[in-house]
């Protein structure tokens, strides 16, 4: 028998848990990965933005259930963070904001009016006029590279350019196998917190044609703030368990930045660059799969 009680916020969750070799069941009406002795180590499901269960990690049907009921993102990793597989959305998305955000991503002045202002938010400057997404996304890339080039430079790392394989994690050389580590760990708690607030990971807007488009969107806002530099600082101190280590400073910097206050309200700033009012909810619409008594939590389902 589990014990009721009012979902917390993601803005106050912790970022991400990762559990590998062992059982996820649910015991005493919690979460806990049982190891192959037998011992168990409870997990606070509810005050987690994500679960990434790792090779060697079973999970029962009541725990995947519970997860839900709280709110928390699953998702199944493979080694090194790469991803293998998703869980379903935890909860029921607000059907309005979805609504908004095709419509925004379908009509291309809207569409170039929300590129222009993830630009503006990522460079801190103005972007250049009369540029279409392609080409915004070319000038994009060119800052990119020379950011990397400069992080490299700072921390005496051997920098070759960005060249990895998901298929073939261990061909990458060590850099490019903690950025992989460090962008997944990104992409997880984007993900969740896209999902938490009602949009679909899928409609992009600078990026498109993939399932986490819009995910991807939002973590390059945050990438080289709190990612990427996280990989560089563990390579230049010559890890013995590089991609562990890419894992915890990542945790922390998510801590130390605020990231999971900061991304629901930062998706709300980009998209109303379009200029568009956000519709209301339809009358037959079902409601937010958590309700919060008090709104004090983020919009969205995780209300």
């Amino acid at each position: 028998m589990r014990i009721e009680s009012n979902p917390i916020p993601l803005k106050e969750r912790s970022s991400m848990v990762w559990l590998q070799c062992g059982s996820v069941e649910v015991q005493d009406g919690a979460v806990v990965l049982v190891d192959q002795s037998g011992v168990r180590t409870h997990i606070p499901v509810g005050g987690l933005s994500c679960l990434f269960l790792e090779p060697g990690t079973r999970i029962t049907h009541e725990a995947v259930a519970l997860v839900a009921e709280v709110g928390s993102l699953i998702q199944w990793v493979g080694e090194g963070g790469v991803r293998l597989y998703s869980a379903g959305q935890p909860g029921g998305a607000r059907s309005d904001r979805l609504l908004y955000q095709a419509k925004l991503a379908l009509d291309a002045d809207l569409r170039l009016k929300v590129v222009r202002a993830m630009y503006r938010f990522r460079f801190q400057e103005e972007p250049p006029a009369r540029r279409s997404v392609d080409q915004l996304r070319g000038i994009e890339g060119v800052r990119v590279r020379a950011m990397y080039q400069i992080l490299a430079q700072q921390h005496g790392v051997a920098w070759t350019g960005r060249r990895y394989d998901p298929k073939k994690f261990d061909a990458s050389d060590t850099i490019n196998r903690c950025l992989s580590v460090a962008n997944h760990c990104l992409y997880g708690i984007c993900e969740a917190a896209v999902l938490a607030a009602g949009y679909a990971p899928a409609i992009g807007f600078l990026h498109t044609g993939k399932p986490l488009s819009f995910v991807y969107d939002i973590a390059d806002l945050f990438k080289f703030e709190v990612a990427v530099p996280c990989a560089f600082k563990v390579v230049a101190g010559k890890s013995k368990e590089p991609d562990r280590e890419t894992r915890l400073y990542c945790r922390n910097s998510f801590r130390k930045h605020n990231l999971l206050s900061r991304i629901i309200p930062t998706i709300e700033e980009i998209l109303s660059a379009g200029g568009i009012p956000l519709p209301e909810a339809h009358s037959e619409a079902m409601p937010i799969a958590i309700p919060n008594e008090e709104v004090t939590g983020d919009v969205g389902h995780r209300t």
